[in-house]
């Protein structure tokens, strides 16, 4: 193994390693403070799609965040604060490229952490006190004109300037309210967000980066955490505080990876990557607005027509629910790892495999006939 090989995978199971015993040690503390704040989810009442039976604290979203940025933030600020001489002295010189390499992405990794936390703190307003669903749309694509605008975080660069943050803040404000759509089932969301996180990751070291798969694991120790409590039957939930910094963060990793300061150029078809690997949570997303629509219903509030609980009506149990979206999500994800590199041919392949994976759910969700 070569010298930048070792330093890879020793960061980057630091960075899992690290953020995963906080987010284990962060949501167990969440599980004993949160009730006595009042962060409580109760079942029933106005939001009828609830389907949990007990009181569940909430404080899973604020453990991720920290145990996730935590260590991205204290890393910035020791490459900053630290002489490059020093760290060359002690750790070499792949060490001090390294360092100095973060040390110039601290201003994008700080304008992605604001936009992270700006959504986190709307989440936990609406935990404590529902806003309207037009509130925290109208609050994700002001965050998504921030990230593409102040962060540089930008999708499909080959189309120009405007065609490019236009597509950003699409791409931002779907993700991250696919991934908020996706948390109606204990385990379901984190869990999804965790597998797409672990193959963003892998593509990202394909295409040869290291800093945006380094985040990647840190934000895949801290779901990895946290399933730790929140897999069923789940005692500690992540609240919108969770699920909206997690589908926000999938997006910009997956901007980040697939084109933003890539290697070297990729052909436009390569935009595939990204839409392979989230399409089970793309699948959700876009089926519930459509059943919504066609029922003359806003497509923006909560109901039970998700994937997970069309899968319960068909006689899965939960946790089998969860887990079958689990290996629809790692069969899209496995695909994607094809497409760094890949010609035309094979991404119209990979595609076509997962459109027919997404068929065959459809499939098999659908309600069953009934003989007259």
């Amino acid at each position: 193994m070569s010298e930048s090989a070792r330093w890879a995978a020793t960061m980057l199971g630091a960075a899992l390693g690290v953020s995963f015993a906080l987010s284990l040690g962060l949501t167990a503390m969440a599980i004993r403070v949160a009730p006595r704040l009042g962060l409580v989810d109760r079942p029933g009442g106005a939001n009828s799609h609830k389907t949990h039976r007990r009181p569940t604290p909430y404080g899973g979203g604020t453990a991720m965040m920290l145990a996730a940025w935590g260590p991205a933030a204290a890393a910035v600020v020791l490459a900053s604060a630290l002489s490059e001489s020093w760290i060359a002295e002690r750790f070499g010189e792949l060490a001090r490229a390294y360092a100095g390499g973060l040390a110039q992405r601290g201003g994008q990794l700080a304008a992605v952490f604001a936009g992270a936390l700006a959504l986190h703190v709307l989440g936990l307003y609406d935990d404590v006190r529902a806003q309207g669903p037009w509130v925290k749309l109208t609050a994700i694509v002001g965050v998504a004109v921030w990230t593409a605008m102040a962060g540089g975080v930008a999708v499909a660069q080959f189309l120009g300037p405007a065609t490019s943050i236009v597509l950003t803040v699409l791409w931002i404000t779907i993700i991250t309210n696919s991934l908020n759509f996706l948390d109606n089932m204990d385990g379901l969301s984190a869990g999804v967000a965790g597998i797409c996180a672990m193959f963003l990751v892998i593509c990202g070291l394909a295409a040869g980066q290291l800093l945006v798969p380094a985040l990647g694991c840190l934000f895949l120790g801290a779901m990895a955490g946290f399933l730790v409590f929140n897999f069923p039957p789940a005692h500690v939930f992540m609240g919108d505080a969770g699920s909206l910094v997690l589908g926000y963060m999938l997006a910009v990793l997956s901007a980040m990876t697939t084109y933003y300061d890539s290697a070297g150029p990729m052909p436009p078809y390569a935009l595939a990557m990204p839409l392979a690997i989230l399409a089970v949570p793309l699948y959700d997303f876009t089926s519930v607005v459509v059943i919504r629509l066609m029922e003359g219903r806003n497509p923006l509030r909560g109901d039970r027509r998700h994937f997970s609980h069309r899968l319960v009506e068909r006689g899965l149990s939960r946790r089998s629910a969860v887990l079958t979206i689990y290996l629809a999500t790692a069969a899209t994800g496995a695909l994607a790892t094809l497409l760094p590199g890949a010609g035309l041919r094979e991404t119209l392949t990979v595609l076509a495999v997962v459109l027919m994976v997404l068929l065959i759910i459809a499939i098999l969700e659908a309600p069953l006939r009934r003989d007259a």
